[in-house]
């Protein structure tokens, strides 16, 4: 396969393999969460061109990397990030929001361990 130059405009389902935006149960690209991503954060515009086609720039990706961080890593909510990217905060490590859905994150490390946990018993 021949590998684009970073520069390059990338298409939805690049960005969504390179965010590791996977279904888990399918194992396909979930490009549906970067398409509801567009519709909640104004800072993410993708080009479109031609056939209706999104194409994301480094810019617009940085941004969904952000997103992705404070959504699925720090337990933030739509709204906590959406807050979070209008003050453009740039340390992410030491965010102190009320929004952290603490109950989300430890769901979320329960579940892995549970399924660590069924692949170690079998």
């Amino acid at each position: 396969m021949i590998s684009k130059r970073n520069e390059a405009y990338k298409t939805i389902s690049e960005v969504a393999e390179l965010l590791n935006l996977i279904n888990p149960n399918t194992g396909k690209v979930s490009t549906h969460t970067l398409r509801f991503w567009e519709k909640e954060f104004k800072q993410i515009k993708p080009k479109i061109f031609a056939g209706n086609r999104r194409y994301y720039d480094k810019n617009t990706i940085k941004i969904l990397k952000k997103i992705k961080f404070l959504l699925k890593d720090k337990g933030l909510t739509i709204k906590g990030v959406k807050k979070h990217l209008l003050n453009d905060e740039s340390d992410l490590d030491e965010i102190i929001n009320t929004t952290i859905n603490t109950k989300n994150i430890l769901k979320s490390k329960v579940s892995r361990i549970s399924k660590i946990v069924k692949e170690l018993k079998k």
